[in-house]
């Protein structure tokens, strides 16, 4: 049955929202705590078995870790050999190892690094798992709460894309909700792709004198760099390019025998998304030529792919998005239809309808060590999802 606004009015969900904003203090004490633990890049463990132990405190009794670290908790349903309804938040940082995590108050305020992005979306997940308990909420779907690992930077969604993979837990099912950071406003329906590549050119290197005539591997990745351009963007699609790291060399009065320069190329269209890679590589070898025939010697190009992430689309007439628009309607919010690069992603791309929002509060500076958070409407944040996933999942009591 397609989601209707009159299934909101509901005892059990309404005594589930109640639950929510009685225990707010709760959601953001866990928020801050979960913060304060930290989850490098590929080093998630340690957040990953709070996470678990918070789940099983939450009220769920099937808790495992899956074979990449993901942290799944299922919550059965009135039918439940139904496919699942996913809801889903990562547990990395973008931050290295050895980064403090403390979390500081400044007023309403609190600051530090990951307390957003996403200490909130875990936060909200334990607070679902405590609202449905405690409202007695039955669900048509069992719904498969994820923390996953690998979102951020060269994780490249590795923990959702194993998740919604053949092998993982989450393989065909009926939605996908991805909690990630603060807001109230926007329901993400459109994955934004990316290919990330390393392009390292060497060459015999020599004395910048004794030696000169002799091609550059600076002189080659810089061509490249100034030299790129990228495929025309079809007028519904976006994309960007960007050289986000150079380097080679090491002395001003030394050709260097080697430079590398890792790029970033992001579309909205799996397809253009494909035609920037090709462009890369094009580009690359033209940049190489072009320094051998100017020069004397030989230069090696290799292409090393670091990154990808699948890009993705999730109808605005399909059931999830309806739910969550009225969701956010629900809590007050004139919802809108948007764009970003998220475990979403993954799911979208294996054909599973897929959004992402936020878990209510403000929050700034993702994404660095003075990131902040407010909890201004954060429990309508928490109700949101909570009415996303009913929804979706189809309330029976």
């Amino acid at each position: 049955m397609f989601p209707s606004v009159a299934q909101l009015d509901n005892p059990h969900l309404a005594r589930a929202a109640g639950h929510v904003r009685a225990t707010d203090a709760l959601t953001v004490a866990q928020q801050v705590r979960l913060t304060q633990v930290p989850a490098p890049p590929f080093m998630e463990e340690t957040r990953g078995a709070l996470m678990a132990d918070l789940l099983r405190e939450a009220g769920l009794t099937h808790v495992w870790t899956d074979e990449v670290g993901n942290v799944l908790g299922r919550r059965a349903g009135t039918d439940d050999a139904l496919p699942p309804v996913v809801v889903c938040a990562h547990l990395d940082t973008v931050f290295p190892q050895g980064t403090p995590v403390t979390v500081r108050e400044e007023g309403d305020t609190l600051v530090g690094p990951g307390i957003s992005d996403n200490g909130r979306g875990l936060a909200v997940l334990l607070a679902l798992v405590r609202a449905l308990e405690a409202g007695e909420v039955r669900l048509r779907h069992p719904v498969l709460f994820a923390a996953s690992v690998g979102e951020a930077g060269l994780g490249e969604l590795r923990g959702a894309r194993h998740l919604v993979s053949e092998q993982g837990a989450a393989h065909g099912a009926a939605a996908f909700i991805a909690v990630d950071g603060a807001g109230l406003g926007q329901v993400v329906n459109q994955g934004l792709g990316s290919r990330r590549f390393r392009l390292e050119v060497r060459g015999p290197g020599g004395h910048s004198w004794l030696d000169r005539g002799t091609v550059n591997p600076i002189h080659a990745v810089s061509g490249f760099v100034a030299g790129f351009r990228m495929p025309a963007t079809p007028p519904d699609q976006e994309a960007s390019f960007s050289c986000g790291r150079c380097e080679g060399g090491s002395s001003v009065n030394a050709i260097p025998e080697s430079a590398w320069v890792e790029v970033d190329c992001r579309s909205t269209s799996p397809n253009h998304l494909e035609e920037m890679a090709a462009e890369v590589t094009r580009a690359a070898t033209a940049a190489v030529a072009a320094e051998q025939a100017a020069r004397t010697g030989k230069l090696t190009l290799q292409t090393h792919p670091i990154g990808f992430r699948p890009a993705g689309f999730t109808d605005p007439r399909s059931a999830v998005v309806h739910a969550a628009r009225l969701a956010t309607d629900a809590v007050g919010v004139i919802p809108t239809l948007g764009l970003a690069s998220t475990d979403a992603n993954a799911a979208m791309a294996a054909g599973i309808p897929a959004v992402t929002m936020g878990g209510g509060g403000d929050a700034g500076l993702a994404h660095t060590t003075r990131e902040w958070y407010r909890n201004a409407q954060g429990p309508e944040g928490v109700i949101r999802a909570l009415y996303t996933l009913c929804l979706t999942a189809g309330l029976t009591s």
